[in-house]
């Protein structure tokens, strides 16, 4: 199973107990860096923390891996994308990023692709799995989208379908990562995380709220989610288009 890791913190909103993994992002700005700057700073970034995840998957099983924040616009989807992205770069790693966020489904909106049956076609029962699953373009990273709007998501996610899904995915990638709504505006993150084996928390630096932040953690646990640490987005600092000490290039020869 995934395992967090014991870390320290001076972030008021990421102390919600002495075990959990924080990863600081120090340049990751919201933009798919996997794709349009792979070999930058800003990936080696998403790389680092791909690295964290896997060292916790301590028994090298397929893991299901939610990533979710308190609120919008905090950088949930763009580090589900970035980090899908990541993780398919290892060998032998199919990988599969799920947009669970049937509310405001953006993920096929990021990757330039048009909207066609996923998810919850799927949990309904009107679109077989294998037909919902489609290419992005990037070997070995396959995607399933939010697909039609319904009117009542969390009966659609419902734990026993899940269960299912989840399982029957597991047989085919190594790493499901898949995006929600934020916690607190619905219940959605809530149940998904907690049949998923891990959550990643993405907090935006200077915009998520420190009693937002715990409320939404305490949130997840409640649940019964694996919080595994929290994901610090836009921290302000050196900036490694400028500065000679942060590049590491080829010499050419």
């Amino acid at each position: 199973m995934f395992r967090s890791r014991k870390a320290k913190t001076e972030d008021p909103a990421t102390t919600n107990g002495d075990d959990m993994l924080v990863i600081v992002d120090r340049a990751v700005n919201p933009y798919l860096v996997m794709f349009h700057d792979p070999a930058g700073y800003r990936a080696e970034q998403v790389r680092a923390l791909r690295n964290r995840l896997v060292t916790m998957n301590t028994d090298s099983e397929p893991k299901t891996l939610v990533v979710t924040s308190a609120g919008r616009s905090e950088g949930k989807s763009v580090t589900a994308i970035n980090l899908a992205m990541a993780l398919s770069e290892l060998e032998r790693q199919e990988v599969l990023l799920v947009d669970a966020d049937l509310r405001r489904p953006s993920v096929e909106k990021y990757l330039n692709l048009n909207p066609e049956a996923g998810l919850s076609d799927v949990l309904l029962g009107s679109t077989p799995l294998e037909k919902a699953i489609r290419p992005v373009g990037r070997r070995r990273l396959m995607l399933l989208g939010a697909g039609q709007r319904v009117a009542n998501p969390a009966e659609v996610l419902s734990a026993s379908r899940l269960d299912e899904l989840f399982a029957r995915l597991k047989e085919r990638y190594q790493y499901i990562v898949i995006d929600t709504p934020p916690v607190l505006p619905s219940t959605d993150a809530g149940v998904v995380s907690a049949r998923a084996d891990g959550t990643l928390f993405v907090l935006r630096l200077e915009h998520t709220l420190k009693g937002n932040a715990r409320e939404a953690l305490r949130n997840l646990q409640d649940l019964g989610a694996n919080v595994l640490g929290t994901f610090v987005s836009e921290i302000r600092g050196r900036d490694p288009e400028h500065d000679p000490e942060l590049r590491y290039e080829s010499s050419g020869d």
